[in-house]
């Protein structure tokens, strides 16, 4: 555990240390897009922080490689050589793309060339355990064709779901620690030495995302652009397919009796893998086919840009920046937490208690911007000024709004002439107001 310790936090700080300086080599550059109608952020920001995320990745596996116990993982596995080749391709695509732009087709190309250089070198999936049947030994094509499917999701799944400042590397963060829990048990637990380098890719991505967050949290001072999400999301691809397909069943045979039965009851947790990575994608892909029907039925094409994604909806309910990336952690947190706890505790009843009592909270708090409780008189001391209750006006506010706009001390909310019309102020550089029609702020535009 120390050495996977000492190799996180060495990712991290180089991840972190580099981030400034690839901030400023990126204004120089010129990678600043111009504002989107969509986006939420109101200053252009800079792009290419996976220049940073890829040096904290070579750091980290250098590092590995010269410890005594994770160094025997590159020398009986090829898997971190097959990363590091993978990460190097889509890496490079990402940052043509953060600076010039590349084509959606050529990025699916180039997504597919990159999990076929893995699979070339060894990461794929060679079986699967399904419950019921037994061990189903996959062909090369098949198990080529499922491998570059599963990087291919996972790659865009992560690229979709980077809306919002800390989002994207605060939700991949979560699912790796998820992951680094489920593989490190299955290696020291059940002496399951296929399960080390999928441990080692969820350390290596902790630290990652852990080192850049910092510089990515609202308000962002460089967002990692298509060159960190689509690296994160190979990596955490990479280490699903690592574990999933690498782990031989007759290695668990010595540990349940012999019986087939038990082979397959023991290996179905082997499976949670090649699931982990969609259920903690769950939500982006919601959102995904959310948008498809909402665009198709209003008549658009379902690659039209708009903002009725879930971020968007949570800060139009009232929502500020912040507080929608904590709710999006925590139903990310939930599921692959979730799923990695009924994998070890499949019969346990508690489990799917407390699942559906921590659902329920997250609704509340889901939905918490459409009530307004008002505080008792007593307690509107402690609350912020949202639940106080409005003190009423005093009786000369209505003589001073009878004054005339040019007479000294006018209030402003006496410039309602019907000659003048209010527009809504946009939300606020910091997000603490909610966007579009739903904004609580107005100004008064004159038509003179």
């Amino acid at each position: 555990m120390r050495e996977y310790l000492l190799t996180l936090c060495v990712t991290a700080a180089v991840t972190y240390l580099l981030t400034g300086p690839v901030r400023k080599f990126a204004i120089v550059a010129g990678a600043m897009p111009e504002i989107r109608a969509r986006d939420v952020h109101r200053e252009p920001t800079p792009r290419l922080g996976g220049i940073a995320m890829f040096g904290g990745l070579c750091a980290g596996l250098l590092v590995a490689a010269h410890l005594s116990n994770l160094g025997k993982v590159f020398e009986l596995h090829s898997e971190p050589r097959a990363l590091l080749s993978g990460a190097g391709l889509i890496w490079i695509l990402g940052v043509l793309d953060d600076k010039w732009g590349v084509d959606a087709l050529v990025k699916l190309g180039g997504q597919m060339i990159a999990a076929g250089v893995m699979v070339l070198q060894g990461l794929t999936i060679l079986w699967i355990p399904v419950p019921g049947v037994g061990t189903v030994g996959l062909t090369p094509m098949q198990g080529t064709l499922l491998t570059v499917a599963l990087v291919v999701i996972t790659i865009n799944a992560v690229n979709f779901v980077d809306g919002l400042d800390g989002l994207a590397s605060g939700m991949v963060c979560i699912a790796a620690a998820a992951f680094f829990l489920y593989a490190y048990r299955l290696w020291f637990g059940h002496n399951v030495e296929a399960a080390a380098p999928a441990t080692l890719f969820a350390a290596i991505l902790m630290g990652m995302c852990l080192g850049f967050l910092p510089h990515n949290m609202h308000p962002a001072r460089i967002f990692m652009g298509d060159s960190g999400s689509m690296l994160i999301g190979l990596v955490l691809a990479a280490g699903a397919i690592s574990i999933t397909g690498q782990v031989d069943p007759d290695v668990l045979n010595a540990f349940t009796g012999g019986s087939e039965r038990a082979v397959v009851h023991a290996t179905v947790p082997v499976y949670i893998p090649l699931l982990l990575p969609l259920t903690v994608i769950a939500v982006p892909v919601a959102d995904l086919l959310l948008a498809i029907v909402r665009r198709t039925w209003n008549g658009q094409s379902p690659f039209a840009a708009d903002r009725g994604h879930l971020h968007h909806r949570l800060l139009e309910i009232g929502h500020s920046h912040s507080r929608a990336v904590l709710i999006m952690y925590f139903w990310s947190g939930l599921i692959a937490f979730g799923t990695v706890a009924y994998s070890v505790h499949s019969a346990s009843t508690w489990i799917l208690l407390l699942i559906v009592a921590l659902s329920a909270a997250g609704l509340v708090l889901l939905l918490l911007p459409r009530f307004k409780p008002r505080a008792p008189r007593w307690a509107e001391a402690f609350v912020p000024p949202r639940y106080r209750r409005r003190k009423p006006a005093p009786a000369t506010a209505a003589v001073e709004a009878t004054a005339e706009p040019g007479e000294p001390g006018e209030p402003a909310a006496a410039a309602g002439e019907p000659g003048e019309e209010r527009e809504p102020v946009p939300a606020g550089i910091h997000g603490a107001t909610a966007i579009g029609d739903r904004s609580r702020f107005t100004r008064i535009s004159s038509n003179s």
